[in-house]
């Protein structure tokens, strides 16, 4: 899968573009994603930084970060989330939907230690991150 996938925020004010292959595709279930998703999961596609460009609107992004791992993007104009930066991995998630044309294909569940949705799909379940990205490495049975 590569190629290149637009999105925008709800109101259209700030549209993006990824090229490429995303790192990963997954499910993280950390409390601030769901907070700030208002939902029980987040959809997450981590991009390396080059491959995700703001065509339009970046003077309507604003950015909220609650720690230094998670800088997230949202248009000033809707609300709409569009991005969350993750400067310590050096990567970028853009939310699943923020990518219709993107086929959504998850390899892994993070931070299922803190799962209200239990999802039995037989993708590995990690208690909280990769090894290689500062976390446990720990893996949850389903």
């Amino acid at each position: 899968m590569s190629g290149s996938y637009s999105g925008k925020c709800f109101c259209g004010a700030v549209e993006l573009r990824v090229t490429g292959t995303p790192n990963v595709m997954g499910y993280c279930h950390c409390s601030s994603c769901r907070s700030w998703s208002a939902g029980p999961v987040n959809a997450f596609t981590l991009w390396a930084p080059e491959a995700v460009e703001v065509t339009k609107g970046a003077e309507n992004i604003a950015t909220y970060h609650k720690t230094d791992m998670s800088h997230r993007q949202y248009c000033n104009q809707c609300g709409g989330h569009v991005m969350t930066s993750h400067p310590p991995l050096n990567m970028i998630d853009v939310y699943a939907a923020t990518l219709p044309g993107l086929a959504f294909v998850p390899a892994v569940h993070v931070n299922y230690a803190e799962t209200v949705l239990p999802m039995r799909d037989g993708l590995p379940k990690l208690k909280d991150f990769p090894a290689e990205f500062g976390g446990s490495g720990e893996m949850i049975a389903e």
